[in-house]
């Protein structure tokens, strides 16, 4: 079905998350692709970045406010206009993303009786939580799967946890091979970037040619493993010289503070970069030898994609998303969580076994491109969209 055929259904499809942003940036085209073959419409909370939705993919959004964090009032309130909406708008299907938009609008949709109601766990959170906010986490994924038709996990990591969990019983299926959107390679492509930008991106920041470089891509938080990141580069800079560290990612409105003495060491050590939040971070993978990124927790993390389709091996951490885009030896290694030792151990070899590093780099680009191409991604959504809507014809 290619791209360019006409809407093929008049059939009423709505998207949810909580954020415009989730809807901004992890379904970035795909809303304005699925609007091709249906009638697409946007919800979440309200914002200038929802016109930019509704600008950038074509489609019709509604602004419906949904706190992310547990706000009883809130949320029934929430809950209230989400079910008069789809009352109103009477759509075939309610498709939502991130756990407080699945909470609310799976329960919505069910008391508005529309007839497809599919969430898409992007992560759970409750597995890292402890005592009565783990049960209360899990209550809520659990009546997410009670009220939706179909169930999806963003990869078999999350798959995996779900059944673990006992969280449902219906089918779960990992849509292509995981990710919600897949990854636009004619974007994320390192021969945009030529020789002489690289040269002039290094000198600014006071990268030489000789210099191995890290780079780590996210939330400076105690989640995505920045105490052990920043403890471990500074114990590989006694031994390495020629080595520096990038960090791209801000802490600011963060609740997982960083203890003093991480960040006393990060701004102390001169071979750390730290750059803050870029709304591109493709020059940044451009002038970068390998992507370190020992998060916790992850649904299936976009920065590991981008950083392999840039051609970046990676090292990372043993847990969902992580372990299924990375192949231990092939485009990068795996380490366990919260182990600083090891992460070490990793990133010393990458700089010292230069042939491992070089077929490892070599293979990063293909194995995201076979698995994770964009287009192939997007396909695979409307074929099971194709699957499941018709049952309501």
């Amino acid at each position: 079905m290619s791209l360019d055929q006409k809407k093929i259904s008049n059939k009423k499809i709505i998207r949810t998350a909580a954020v415009p942003g989730s809807l901004y940036g992890l379904l970035k085209g795909q809303l304005h692709f699925l609007n091709q073959y249906y009638e697409v419409i946007g919800i979440a909370s309200e914002g200038s970045v929802l016109k930019q939705v509704e600008d950038r993919e074509g489609i019709r959004t509604k602004g419906i406010n949904i706190e992310r964090s547990i706000s009883p009032v809130k949320d029934l309130v929430s809950l209230y206009k989400l079910y008069k909406y789809f009352r109103k708008e009477k759509p075939v299907m309610v498709h939502s993303i991130t756990p407080k938009a699945g909470l609310l609008s799976m329960t919505a949709a069910y008391l508005a009786r529309v007839p497809v109601r599919v969430h898409t766990f992007t992560g759970l959170i409750f597995p890292t939580q402890t005592g009565f906010l783990k049960k209360l986490l899990l209550l809520f994924d659990k009546i997410i799967c009670k009220f939706a038709t179909n169930v999806y996990p963003e990869g078999n990591g999350v798959k995996n946890d779900l059944l673990q969990y006992k969280v449902t019983k219906k089918p779960l299926k990992v849509i292509a091979n995981g990710n919600v959107n897949g990854k636009d390679l004619s974007y994320f492509n390192p021969l945009l970037f030529s020789e002489e930008s690289l040269k002039v991106e290094k000198k600014n920041l006071g990268i030489t040619e000789k210099d191995f470089v890290f780079i780590f891509i996210g939330r400076l938080v105690n989640d995505k493993g920045m105490n052990e990141l920043v403890n471990a580069f500074c114990k590989l800079v006694e031994k390495n010289t020629d080595v520096k560290l990038i960090l791209v990612g801000s802490h600011e409105g963060e609740t997982d503070v960083l203890p003093e003495s991480t960040w006393n060491k990060l701004n102390a050590e001169e071979q750390i970069i730290w750059v803050g939040k870029q709304d591109d971070i493709r020059p940044f993978l451009a002038i970068s030898n390998a992507l370190v990124f020992p998060s916790y927790r992850e649904g299936f993390p976009n920065v590991v994609l981008e950083a392999g389709a840039m051609g970046l091996p990676a090292v990372v951490t043993d847990i969902n998303g992580s372990n299924e885009i990375i192949e231990h030896g092939k485009n990068g290694y795996i380490v366990p969580s919260k182990n600083e030792l090891l992460l070490l151990k990793a990133m010393t070899l990458f700089i010292e076994d230069k042939e491992m590093l070089s077929a490892m780099a070599n293979n990063a680009r293909t194995m995201i491109t076979d698995r994770y191409e964009q287009n192939f991604v997007w396909q695979s959504i409307l074929k099971e969209y194709q699957q499941i809507l018709p049952k309501v014809d």
